[in-house]
């Protein structure tokens, strides 16, 4: 993909996630509203809507970063751990982010990007950590049970195919590529409880 192509889907990629912020972030508004009014349509059926919302929030936040322009900005660290938080904060996979300093925007795209390989071969949950150490980043997942699609990790590697890609797994050929602009190499390490990305 050459760098005005790529430049071009990083452009969009922020655009849908800004557009799409403002009126989900509207919805949330009107439902505190509404329970602050002590309106009589609380119940089961707005802690759905409001569970739904915020999770489509802190999705779009966390996409934002994964697929949108990184930029020379920094991002905090109550930052990051706060998109983390909501995005993972109810399910089976919990995530720890140790770097307790300012990161480059296109260093934290690079580990959200590598959280969600992680993501897909843990269906049953499990604990991902992600460490720095003088620049260089590893992101080590544990669980009692992995799914690795060998396949699917083999596109980390540099000069493979990414043919026949569906959209769910287009992390595995965003990562290598950004990682190789930044002048990084991926590689990944698998035990039948560990699962490893360093770059």
């Amino acid at each position: 993909m050459s760098d005005t192509h790529f430049d071009l889907v990083a452009l969009i990629g922020s655009r849908i996630c800004h557009d799409l912020i403002s009126p989900i972030g509207a919805i949330n508004n009107g439902l505190e509203l509404l329970q602050m009014a002590g309106s009589a349509t609380s119940g089961p059926e707005m802690s759905l809507i409001g569970e739904s919302v915020g999770n489509a929030s802190a999705r779009i936040r966390y996409f934002r970063v994964c697929f949108g322009v990184a930029g020379d900005q920094l991002m905090g660290p109550s930052e990051i751990t706060s998109i983390l938080r909501d995005l993972y904060g109810a399910t089976r996979l919990s995530v720890e982010w140790q770097p307790d300093q300012a990161q480059a925007r296109a260093a934290v795209q690079l580990a959200f990007l590598a959280i969600l390989c992680l993501e897909s071969a843990l269906p049953y949950g499990g604990h991902v950590t992600v460490a720095q150490d003088q620049g260089n980043w590893t992101l080590t997942a544990l669980a009692d049970k992995l799914k690795v699609d060998p396949a699917l990790w083999s596109l980390l590697a540099p000069g493979n195919a990414r043919n026949s890609l569906q959209p769910a797994h287009v992390q595995f050929a965003l990562l290598p590529l950004i990682a190789a602009d930044a002048g990084r190499q991926v590689a990944h390490q698998v035990t039948d409880t560990r699962l490893t990305i360093s770059f």
